[in-house]
């Protein structure tokens, strides 16, 4: 690993200091982009307009008259906590405007697939609803979008991944990623995608005297479900969306959530008081992602319904036990990938660029998790495949892909199919994760193709694992109170959390839990301990070292602990 320093502009870190912010929150904005005051300000009121954002005036439009027309709205929603937040935020949203039909269907992600086909078209159809509404999928689905509108329902599509060549001819598209879409944010979650739909679906009903401005339904409730849906999936927190998150994670921490948010706090004995996007990212949404994974999505969708606190808590605590199983499937997968994966580095003089691998022990239901830990640990674009286990067919696998920066994954998919015609079957996602499904006489083909695109794309500095950090961290804000500072602040993908780096003496380490280092540091003259976790090779007596400013809290005491995310080898 190689470790840089971000670098500060210091006119930006002048005028954030001058503005007020604590000078160690001020050169870490700055050095993230921030170059005043105003961009942190999280006020609704500066939330984009959805008016910017290209069909959502056309949805708003459908989904009124369908709200005056008593009409069934039958949402799709997709299988992970995205679309289950935005599956729960698109139904509470419509029942507070004023729609009494309304039904949600997620589709299976073993024996459906993804996004809204063909066959998920005629089950609607038949549950009687006459307008089909996707949340976070929809924008590949060409074929799913006609077969719904032949059955005679209008469909109104509302995702924020990227669009293929041709664009279904849904009754309104709305995806902020869509061509002639001038919305500043490209970055939107689904759930975020729905929450402006349904902004601009309010001030329709308004023009349209269904309610006054002061008694109109009060959308900010939804917050913490936006919070929670764009955390999890990883998308870029620009400015708006860290306003949604901030306003999401206010209301949180005031108690002021669905009762199956609250329960899912319980189970994972996290401090409301203290929600921070640490929580929605690595307690709450891997309980609702694993649903989806090894069960029904149902289950989590059903848990951020539910207004009945007795019921929440069993949901959660099904949840919770269904992420366990998921913890154990991944573990043994993870090992099995792993091996494949390094025998690949083995029996290259240069290691390959990607790495794709396939077993048929492996699990569909969590490629894309191991897939993303391959990744992290071997720094190359990765694809892990499963066989597929939809009825018909035996003869696809179906894969998840994570990337490094620098490498386009849709992208490097899409001349992939143009190479090689035939071998994908069916691809779709975005920069950082993809998904595809290939028959499985074609995986060599993949595999080497995919790996010659990256050779050609990746350089040798770009291959190369680096950790951007924030360098040293000032003695003087080595305390509890600045570790809880920043443990409150809203960062997440395209706003890392902090991480310092500096060359520290390595004291005292030994073996815990048979995986983990535990040390005790010098840190500018003070001892202080910290935590390597899934390090087992012991480090030298002096190391530089990429680490958090984490609090340990034992025996009702606090201390300032670092935790170490890696080591300059």
């Amino acid at each position: 690993m190689r470790i840089i320093p971000r670098d500060v502009p210091p006119r930006s870190c002048w005028a954030l200091e001058q503005a007020g912010i604590h000078p160690l929150l001020a050169r870490l904005y700055a050095a993230r982009g921030i170059t005043s005051v105003a961009e942190l300000d999280d006020a609704m009121t500066h939330l984009l307009s959805p008016t910017a954002l290209a069909g959502s005036e056309t949805a708003a439009r459908l989904l009124a008259d369908a709200i005056a027309a008593d009409q069934h709205i039958c949402v799709v929603a997709d299988y992970d906590c995205d679309g289950a937040t935005a599956c729960a935020v698109a139904l509470r949203g419509l029942r507070l405007l004023g729609a009494r039909h309304t039904s949600y269907l997620v589709p299976n992600r073993i024996t459906d697939g993804y996004g809204l086909t063909a066959a998920i078209a005629d089950r609607v159809h038949a549950t009687g609803a006459q307008l089909l509404l996707t949340v976070d999928n929809g924008i590949a689905s060409v074929e799913g979008v006609a077969h719904a509108q032949q059955l005679g329902m209008q469909v109104v599509v509302t995702d924020h991944h990227l669009p293929g060549d041709t664009l279904p001819k849904a009754d309104a598209l709305v995806n902020p990623n869509q061509p002639g879409c001038t919305f500043p944010s490209k970055s939107l979650a689904g759930v975020g995608v729905m929450f402006y739909v349904l902004l601009a679906l309010r001030a329709e009903l308004r023009s349209r005297g269904a309610f006054a401005a002061q008694a109109q339904p009060r959308l900010d409730t939804l917050l913490p479900l936006v919070a929670l849906g764009t955390v999890a999936d990883v998308v870029r927190l620009d400015a708006n969306n860290r306003r949604l998150v901030a306003q999401g994670i206010k209301r949180i921490r005031a108690g002021q959530m669905p009762a199956g948010m609250a329960a899912l706090f319980a189970v994972a004995r996290r401090p409301v008081q203290a929600a921070s996007t640490f929580d929605m990212g690595f307690a709450l949404g891997p309980r609702i992602n694993a649903a989806g994974r090894l069960a029904n999505m149902a289950l989590g969708i059903e848990l951020l319904l539910t207004d009945d606190a007795t019921r929440a808590a069993q949901l959660a605590q099904e949840l919770d036990a269904i992420n366990r199983e998921r913890r154990e499937t991944e573990g043994g997968m993870r090992e099995q990938a792993f091996a494949l994966a390094e025998e690949l580095f083995d029996a290259n003089a240069t290691p390959p660029a990607a790495i794709s691998v396939f077993d048929e022990r492996f699990h569909e239901g969590v490629v894309g998790i191991v897939a993303s830990r391959i990744k992290d640990a071997l720094h190359r674009p990765t694809f892990v495949f499963a066989a597929s286990g939809a009825a018909g067919k035996a003869h696809e696998i179906k894969g998840s892909g994570r990337s490094i920066t620098g490498f386009h994954l849709r992208d490097a998919l899409d001349l992939l199919a143009k190479r090689h015609p035939g071998v994908l079957l069916k691809f779709g996602g975005h920069a950082a994760a993809a998904g595809c499904t290939v028959a499985r006489e074609h995986f060599p083909v993949f595999e080497a193709a995919l790996a010659r695109i990256a050779d050609e794309w990746l350089d040798a500095a770009t291959l190369q694992r680096t950790a951007q950090t924030d360098g040293a961290l000032p003695a003087q804000y080595r305390r509890t109170d600045v570790a809880a500072t920043l443990q409150q602040g809203i960062w997440g993908q395209g706003f890392d959390a902090p991480v310092f780096s500096e060359h520290l003496e390595v004291l005292q380490q030994r073996l815990v839990g048979e995986k983990h280092l535990k040390l005790q540091l010098r840190h500018q003259g003070s001892l202080v301990d910290g935590i390597f976790f899934g390090r087992t090779d012991p480090l030298p007596s002096t190391a530089h070292l990429a680490y958090r400013l984490d609090i340990n809290n034992w025996q009702g005491q606090q201390s300032v602990q670092f935790i170490v995310e890696g080591v300059e080898e």
